[in-house]
């Protein structure tokens, strides 16, 4: 399994594909259009990776970040979404900007991406939000302080205890909008055994 790659840009297309050489080996990876223009011949490249592979053929995908790359795994899981596909919507929608559609409901902005028609995005909408990380609208920092709220603690609680996305989207809706760290964690935790 490869990575990630570091080393030098040989080549590039607009179609989004680079050719990175490593120790004298030259790799072929597919990135989001969006990362073409940072990747210039002659500069310096790292993206992290994920090989995708099939009966005929083997296929290197890359990515500037982890978060990207992981967006990407989270998408080839959803029915009907194959890797090139993931890739076209990661070069329309970056990975903060896809949570925030998902999270919004927003099936026109996943229509914007090529080859994705109303009734697909309606599916892969359902998918997404199980399987993304979604931001909770509502759970910006306190202007005052500049601190996270109460509720964003407890949603980061939740998520390093292990619980999933749409689990931790659930309970956080039925919470007081304040409070104490500790209380809501606790009516949180209390909420959740009671759904187990």
């Amino acid at each position: 399994m490869i990575g990630s790659v570091r080393g030098t840009v040989l080549e590039r297309s607009p179609s989004g594909e680079v050719l990175v050489e490593v120790g004298g080996v030259g790799y072929r990876c597919l990135v989001p259009i969006s990362a073409v223009p940072q990747l210039n011949p002659g500069g310096a490249a790292f993206l992290m990776t994920h090989l995708h592979v099939r009966e005929d053929a083997m296929t290197l995908f890359g990515f500037p970040t982890r978060e990207e790359r992981d967006t990407f795994e989270i998408l080839i899981l959803a029915n009907g979404v194959g890797p090139k596909l993931a890739l076209a919507i990661l070069s329309v929608h970056p990975p903060s900007a896809l949570r925030r559609a998902v999270a919004e409901d927003d099936v026109d902005a996943l229509c914007l991406v090529s080859g994705v028609g109303k009734r697909t995005a309606q599916k892969l909408m359902i998918e997404l939000k199980a399987r993304l990380d979604l931001p909770d609208l509502d759970l910006r920092d306190d202007p005052s302080t500049g601190a996270p709220p109460a509720r964003a603690e407890v949603r980061a609680a939740l998520t390093e205890l292990g619980y999933a996305p749409d689990e931790v989207r659930s309970v956080l809706a039925d919470l007081p909008a304040d409070g104490a760290v500790e209380d809501l964690l606790r009516t949180a935790l209390k909420q959740l055994a009671t759904k187990a």
